[in-house]
């Protein structure tokens, strides 16, 4: 058994977005930590808020992939941006970058806007549970 996405017709439908997830019993879970889509360590200025958020999405990825899983694992995910009205406004770039990596899987998810990120010049961060298959090791 995989993912298996949970809407109630009581709810809003959602658009972009899951309202829950349910996970298998015998799955992994994997918890990706915060990745951001511009470190302050990097050579040159922080990319437009579009390119970090492709850029967030692949560090994500390349996270579950090392643990053996793809982007249909990710279960639920939470997306920090610094700007609301800079994301909304990048929304069908957005769009467009989402389905190069995740196609028509949409986890439950969440948008948050902070004052801020850690890394100066950050305007994208994102954490993010999957679930892999297989049984987790005793």
């Amino acid at each position: 058994m995989r993912l298996q996405v949970v809407n109630p017709a009581s709810l809003a439908a959602p658009n972009g977005f899951s309202h829950g997830v349910l996970a298998p019993r015998d799955g992994r879970l994997l918890f990706v930590a915060g990745m951001a889509g511009w470190s302050e360590g990097q050579a040159g200025e922080p990319p437009a808020f579009a390119e970090q958020f492709a850029r967030a999405l692949d560090q994500l990825l390349a996270v579950v992939r090392e643990a053996g899983g793809e982007a249909a694992d990710v279960a639920r995910m939470t997306v920090y941006v610094t700007d609301l009205a800079e994301y909304r406004a990048a929304r069908a770039a957005l769009a467009r970058i989402w389905r190069e990596r995740f196609g028509r899987h949409y986890p439950a998810m969440a948008l948050l806007e902070v004052k801020g990120l850690v890394d100066r010049g950050a305007r994208v961060e994102i954490e993010a549970t999957a679930v892999l298959p297989g049984r987790a090791e005793p």
